[in-house]
């Protein structure tokens, strides 16, 4: 006689896993085997040395190795910002973090959560740019008087133009001016970038606005965008970019061996009133059965 095992019962507690269909990761970033590391595909080995830094970042962010025209002008936005010495809040926060955690990693941590949309981020710019000049190809409109006309608009919905201002430079932010010099040269400037400056220009036309700079921030973004960069990968760029400075002061913070910096006296204003307490406690229903 044939026995046949029963079927196992099934738990109707538990639901039936989905099958699979995919991987749960799947990269084209890189991968390890037991003697390799390979980047895009290259051995790591064969780079290494051979590649600087920003062309192997190009390579890492854009899945080809970048002409020497492009790693060098990629170098030079990473080179545009480096350091704000103590006027960056970011620097200034991750120093108190390391007078408190004299550990570099937390200190650089608290610099990179100060990035932001007022300071140190350009994909804003980059969005903007992008977004004026499809409204340049899709507008029946030309480009002066569409830039001037976005200048109205902005103004009447009082919202700025990012990229715009600085707090010192007037007129010319001269790392802006170099990084558009170097763009130029290497054949990248473009359309784009182009029609952003007319639109800069249409701003400093306004009566009491003829200083404002286009910043070193926003020149990163129109740089980066002409590159091929997306505004996500520009604010990862102009992190990196500033990390080099962010180091140096947290190694300077470290090395004084100041514990625990706290906001100096006089440079704060505080509430000076003096309130009772049991009054206002009772007022408030606390002595109530």
């Amino acid at each position: 006689m044939n026995v046949h095992a029963a079927p196992a019962a099934q738990n109707p507690l538990k639901p039936e896993e989905p099958e699979q269909t995919s991987a749960y990761w799947s990269t084209s970033i890189s991968r390890v085997t037991d003697s390799k590391v390979f980047i895009r595909g290259y051995d790591l080995e064969e780079l290494i040395g051979r590649l600087p830094f920003s062309a192997a970042t190009f390579l890492l962010l854009r899945g080809r190795i970048p002409t020497p025209a492009e790693a060098a002008l990629l170098d030079a936005v990473l080179s545009a910002v480096l350091d704000y010495s103590l006027q960056k809040s970011g620097t200034v926060a991750a120093r108190y973090v390391a007078s408190a955690n004299p550990n570099m990693a937390a200190a650089m941590a608290a610099s990179v959560l100060g990035v932001g949309k007022n300071t140190m981020d350009p994909a804003e710019t980059a969005r903007f740019c992008i977004q004026a000049y499809q409204r340049l190809e899709t507008e029946q409109i030309p480009a002066p008087q569409l830039a001037a006309q976005i200048v109205e608009e902005l103004r009447a919905k009082k919202q700025r133009i990012p990229g715009l201002g600085h707090p010192v430079f007037r007129f010319v932010d001269p790392r802006a001016r170099k990084l558009r010099e170097k763009a130029v040269a290497a054949g990248v400037w473009g359309p784009r970038a182009e029609f952003f400056e007319q639109i800069h220009a249409a701003f400093t036309r306004l009566p009491g606005r003829e200083s404002i700079v286009l910043n070193d921030v926003g020149m990163m973004g129109l740089v980066l965008v002409e590159m091929g960069f997306s505004p996500e990968e520009t604010t990862g760029l102009a992190i990196l970019s500033t990390l080099p400075g962010v180091i140096a002061h947290v190694t300077e913070e470290l090395r004084a061996g100041r514990p625990i910096r706290v906001v100096p006296h006089g440079t704060a204003e505080y509430d000076q009133t003096v309130r009772d307490f049991e009054t206002d406690r009772k007022e408030s229903g606390w002595d109530a059965e």
